[in-house]
């Protein structure tokens, strides 16, 4: 059995941030129930880049839901909603704040009605404060977070190159559903959970702003570490950039000796501390390329592991599409299987297999295992 097998949850979603969680529920082995409004989730429509007709994003997190249509306006639909939260455990809903309520299945009701019940909402700004009524996607939350302002380069702001304030959102709902089901395995009682995309940006972004508040405020410095030094790019002789990452003085000491060649630089008041090679930043870098440059990218990688110390290929796409670490499963859409990266976690000695993406108002269940 999966660890969720049994578990009932309707998912009142659209969009990433909510199915990003209940689709983590449904390959934990929970039945999902995702409603959808008579047009269906728009990010049905977002690209269709999959099998040429097909949204990323929903081929992503839609797996292994079944898909259920209401017209939640009219009275047949809130009577089917109600009869699946009667059978429910769980209920995800990322609405605007106080349309559950509009809609006569306020959070704090259905957790009275339904002691059981573990309802998590999600929303942009919370449930109160100033722009708690304020629309709130991704790229608005990175922004008025102050993401963005950490994300870049010196020229300007950048957006993170994926969905990170959904994703992180997402996942930080799934994790409190589970302590919930836990907490309900010990006292019985379900339990009534608010979720706000600002405040998860604001707890992942506590370093930058203690940095900010303790009269350092953090600049832009593109694939560099704003706090740690040598940590960044540098191109080898025949032109391919590799990121090096020194973690702590004792390895700086080894870099120095096997990489650089020279152990006195080990010892260099300039560089034997990272606050201090933070400081001398560009004397640091400058070193370190001038090394770099002198070898390609075979001599340069079997030097750098004979010092144990991390690094990385610049990579893209096409890199990652080919990468020899890449795991995959298939999953199958309305227009054919999908090979799509598989979930991080893995539990030795269990097999996994994975529902379909469901079309919309597809409520066949897929089989797990």
């Amino acid at each position: 059995m999966l660890p969720l097998e049994g578990l009932n949850v309707v998912a009142i979603e659209q969009a990433v941030a909510a199915p990003f969680c209940t689709s983590r529920l449904a390959d934990a082995g929970a039945r999902v129930v995702k409603v959808e409004r008579p047009e269906g989730d728009f990010a049905r429509g977002y690209d269709d880049v999959v099998a040429g007709e097909q949204s990323s994003y929903f081929v992503w997190l839609n797996r292994g839901k079944e898909s259920v249509v209401l017209d939640l306006a009219s009275a047949a639909g809130k009577a089917e909603l109600a009869r699946l939260i009667d059978d429910a455990d769980v209920l995800v809903q990322n609405l605007k704040p106080g349309a559950l309520a509009r809609l006569g299945f306020a959070p704090e009701k259905l957790v009275e009605s339904h002691p059981r019940l573990i309802v998590c909402s999600i929303s942009g700004y919370g449930e109160d404060g100033p722009m708690a009524s304020r629309k709130a996607y991704d790229l608005l939350i990175q922004a008025e977070s102050g993401l963005a302002s950490v994300t870049g380069g010196p020229e300007a702001a950048a957006r993170v190159g994926i969905s990170i304030v959904d994703i992180a959102t997402g996942a930080t709902a799934h994790a409190a559903i589970l302590e919930a089901l836990i907490g309900r395995g010990i006292t019985g009682r379900g339990a009534d959970i608010r979720v706000s995309m600002f405040d998860v940006m604001a707890d992942w972004l506590t370093v930058p702003l203690l940095h900010q508040e303790g009269g350092k405020p953090p600049a832009r410095i593109g694939l560099a570490h704003p706090s740690i030094a040598p940590y960044g790019v540098f191109s080898t002789r025949d032109g391919k950039q590799m990121l090096l990452s020194i973690q702590s003085d004792r390895e700086w000491v080894k870099f120095a000796a096997v990489f650089l060649g020279d152990a006195a630089y080990g010892a260099d008041p300039r560089f034997s501390t990272n606050v201090a090679r933070v400081q001398n930043r560009e004397e640091t870098d400058a070193l370190v390329a001038d090394a770099f440059a002198f070898m390609n990218q075979d001599e340069a990688r079997e030097r750098l592991i004979a010092a144990d110390v991390a690094f990385a290929g610049v990579n893209d796409m096409a890199a990652l599409s080919d990468h020899p670490h890449l795991r995959r499963i298939s999953v199958d859409t309305p227009a054919g299987p999908v090979r799509i990266p598989a979930p991080a976690p893995r539990t030795m000695g269990a097999t996994r297999e994975y529902g379909p993406v469901p079309a919309l108002g597809g409520q066949h269940h897929g089989d797990t295992a």
